[in-house]
């Protein structure tokens, strides 16, 4: 066969193996010879095979867990504190020149963070402070990220595990206080109902009529059960009677 057919051939593969596609939420660092070159933004791009390289960093926000680490607090109470950390790439240059693994770095980062903002408080402030600690975790993993061209978006506290004798102490201390609620609640019920009772006996003394109406329908609610029997201890008469109108 013609050896220009094999020349065209072998320039077809070799155009062919250059051809790269960089997608929207990428970027591409171009190396030549291990010389980094410049940045490759999305779109088809040919590199020169064999002396080329390239090297794909996400730019999208990425997520990394932090590893429970165990953690003694201010009041002396060891725990299990676990979280996630949130982070994106603005310059894709620094995070790959500048440090090894950006990924795993921001982790190591991170776990060392959390162990030093979470065992400078009380177990109770972190509890109830879960995005204060993140903000604090947050401020400090940042310092160190921002020359590696990434920028922390986020750290969240997922899970704190505590012993179990110190659950149990928690669980009772919460039923303590459930019952004490509910104490002071019925009490402040059996206050008021008092009160309404004291006005309705007040309202009731001003008015004889009243009473009479008072004593007909408790007589009412008594007949309701057929087997009862009523016995009166005075007759009616002797019940105070409204005042009559004068009449003109």
């Amino acid at each position: 066969m013609n050896p220009t057919f094999y020349l065209l051939i072998m320039l077809g593969l070799f155009l062919l193996a250059g051809i790269r596609v960089i997608y929207e939420y990428k970027r591409a660092l171009k190396f030549r010879f291990g010389k980094f070159v410049k940045t490759l933004n999305p779109g088809f791009r040919w590199i020169i095979p064999i002396v080329d390289t390239i090297q794909v960093v996400d730019i999208r926000v990425i997520t990394v867990n932090i590893v429970s680490q165990e953690v003694m607090t201010e009041d002396n109470v060891p725990c299990s504190i676990d979280g996630v950390v949130f982070f994106k790439i603005y310059d894709p240059e620094k995070a790959v020149l500048e440090v090894e693994e950006f990924s795993f770095a921001i982790s190591q980062l991170s776990q060392a963070a959390l162990r030093d903002v979470c065992g400078k408080v009380e177990l109770d402030t972190i509890l109830s402070n879960r995005e204060e600690m993140g903000k604090n975790i947050k401020s400090i993993v940042e310092k160190e990220t921002h020359e590696w061209g990434i920028e922390i978006i986020d750290v969240k506290i997922k899970d704190i595990q505590l012993p179990e004798n110190m659950r149990r102490m928690m669980a009772n201390q919460a039923e303590a206080e459930r019952s004490r609620r509910a104490r002071i609640i019925l009490a402040e019920a059996e206050e008021q109902a008092a009160n309404k009772l004291l006005e309705a006996g007040l309202q009731i003394d001003k008015s004889p009529s009243a009473i009479k109406l008072r004593l007909y329908q408790t007589l009412s609610n008594i007949a309701a059960e057929k087997n009862s029997t009523i016995l009166f201890p005075f007759p009616e008469e002797v019940l105070p009677r409204g005042k009559k109108k004068d009449e003109s």
